[in-house]
């Protein structure tokens, strides 16, 4: 596609344009809305993006080509875009639309095309807007830019769009199944900034006092695709894959930071080999596993991880927020929930595969440790997943009624005691299937994906040959844990699950009695044990199983107190 120069195109169409925040609709700041049926009727193929930063002025010009192939016959295109960001023109393959065919009140941009067109068609729009973008008040926690600035007075911009999502500041379907099957972007911004980007670099020109970096990559998940600008220097490097494959290995950082910077990099690799030991392979390794240093803290960027915590490792020796946004190249771009009301698919593995990576690196006393600091944190006041259609912030405010933190530590949990009842075999199958599509996944024999809770639970079945729909029902549809209800007499211990709602839970038990540990079935969710005299008993003593633990709740409700006097 012909296009002017960025630079000129803006100042040919709104020269000294200045353009009044508007507060974004509550549809623009909460991605996951159910898409339009002009939405589903789309394969949406291809994004290319030229996009302008300005520091000074905090603003951007877009000119973005968005090609699509319709199912369904179509009279409009429907797509996001937040108001703050007003059109300037649009066409419809090479067809400029008038202003009555342009609509937008809400965040759903609708543009009316020339002529109906049947299924099977291909259609390219290109719409022109600019703006100021919605500045985020504290990244990563809500979406917008961060416009910072480095030790030395140099611009450091990034953007974090999560919650609020991709319309903040590009065209886009702004739900977890939009993602387009490509996007190139052409990112300009005063010399000698760099910008780090999604997927394979495609070379930078520089004119006018103005660098265009060119990115390229494949199925972008949506709130993955940033903008990572500033002074940066960069380290690169391989990694030889346990599948025969090499995957480029680069970090960008700020000035002053290289010894740091080299620390982290070199975590890279045995985070990497851990990943595909236990999951399968990286699954970009064809464009690259990319860190980038950011003014907030972090964020799961797609080939491109926002990372902003300082260099610091954690009693345990690691960098625990490279690892935990890494993990999310897997369970979050890789394999992405269907619906938000999914995402623990996304926290819940991404935050068990840390203990399991401790295990590894340190050994029990660590992966025991990291377990319980999920067990003291957890909530329960809300389940993990609803059953319905959810948006993003429904999940993670709780004052929505959301689970919060829950499908974090929550999740883990949860897995963690799926993982010992039916075994590891079975476990890993289930996630290699929910993650690939497959449960022998190789470089080149799968493609990024959806899943959903009631996929993995399909999964979990059929690896373990069994029914656990009462399993999940209780973990994850419930906020309640399960009680376990306890009667010890001289020389018997009896012991019953109870659930809040009712309903079975044959979950087994291990006890160990004095040194010898014994298994009860639970296959009704009653277990009975004899006792020798003056027995010592724990129930459950490899902390395999998620419950209800009043000690912790009592603890808690005293910590909860210490904070609210402060």
């Amino acid at each position: 596609m012909t296009r002017l120069p960025l630079y000129l195109a803006a100042s040919t169409l709104l020269a000294g344009c200045a353009t009044s925040q508007l507060k974004p609709t509550d549809f623009t700041i909460n991605s996951g809305a159910p898409r339009a049926p002009e939405q589903l009727a789309v394969t949406f193929e291809k994004v290319d993006l030229a996009l302008r930063v300005d520091p000074t002025s905090k603003s951007i010009r877009g000119d973005a080509a968005l090609t699509f192939l319709l199912k369904e016959p179509l009279s409009r295109i429907a797509v996001e875009l937040d108001r703050n960001l007003p059109i300037d023109s649009a066409s419809v393959d090479g067809t400029p639309l008038a202003a009555s065919a342009i609509s937008n009140p809400d965040g759903r941009l609708y543009l009316t095309l020339p002529t109906p067109l049947p299924a099977s068609a291909r259609t390219t729009v290109r719409i022109q807007y600019h703006g100021t973008p919605v500045t985020a008040k504290h990244a990563p926690w809500d979406g917008g830019f961060t416009w910072s600035q480095t030790k030395d007075g140099q611009p450091w911009i990034a953007t974090t769009v999560e919650g609020e999502g991709c319309d903040l500041f590009w065209p886009c379907i702004d739900h977890p199944m939009g993602k387009p099957q490509q996007i190139d972007l052409h990112i300009s911004v005063p010399a000698p900034l760099v910008v780090a980007g999604n997927g394979i670099a495609q070379g930078m020109e520089e004119k006018d006092g103005w660098r265009t970096y060119n990115w390229r990559a494949k199925n972008p998940s949506t709130y993955g695709v940033a903008l990572n600008i500033g002074p940066y220097e960069t380290l690169s490097g391989d990694y030889a894959s346990r599948y025969g494959n090499t995957i480029p290995l680069r970090m960008w950082y700020l000035k002053g930071h290289e010894q740091e910077a080299q620390g982290l990099f070199a975590e890279f690799k045995p985070m990497l080999d851990y990943f595909e030991y236990r999951v399968g392979p990286y699954p970009f390794g064809d464009e690259k596993m990319g860190v980038v240093e950011t003014p907030h803290l972090g964020m799961e960027h797609q080939t491109i991880n926002a990372y902003g915590n300082g260099y610091a490792k954690s009693a345990y020796g690691y960098d625990w927020l490279l690892h935990h946004e890494l993990s999310h190249e897997w369970f979050g771009n890789q394999m992405t929930n269907a619906d938000w009301d999914d995402m623990w698919l996304h926290e819940g593995f991404g935050s068990y595969m840390q203990p399991l990576y401790l295990q590894a690196l340190r050994g029990e006393m660590e992966f025991e440790a990291e377990l319980f600091n999920f067990r003291k944190s957890l909530l329960n006041k809300s389940p993990v997943v609803s059953g319905k259609t959810q948006r993003i912030e429904d999940i993670y405010e709780e004052e929505r009624g959301g689970p919060g933190h829950d499908i974090y530590a929550k999740g883990a949990l949860i897995l963690h005691t799926l993982r010992n009842l039916i075994g590891d075999d079975a476990f890993f199958t289930a996630t290699r299937r929910m993650v690939y599509g497959t449960a022998t996944p190789k470089p080149g024999n799968f493609q990024p994906r959806w899943s959903s809770t009631k996929e993995f639970i399909q999964f979990a079945n059929e690896a373990s040959g069994r029914d656990l729909n009462w399993f999940f029902d209780a973990y994850l549809y419930h906020a309640a844990l399960p009680e376990l209800l306890q009667e010890r007499t001289a020389d018997t211990l009896k012991l019953t699950w109870k659930l809040k709602d009712g309903g079975p839970f044959p979950l087994p038990l291990e006890v160990r009695v004095n040194e010898r540990i014994e298994t009860l079935k639970m296959s009704d969710g009653h277990g009975e044990l004899k006792l020798p005299p003056n027995a010592i008993v724990t129930i459950d003593p490899h902390s395999r199983v998620l419950r209800q633990l009043d000690y912790l709740d009592a603890w808690k409700a005293i910590e909860d107190k210490k904070k609210a006097k402060k």
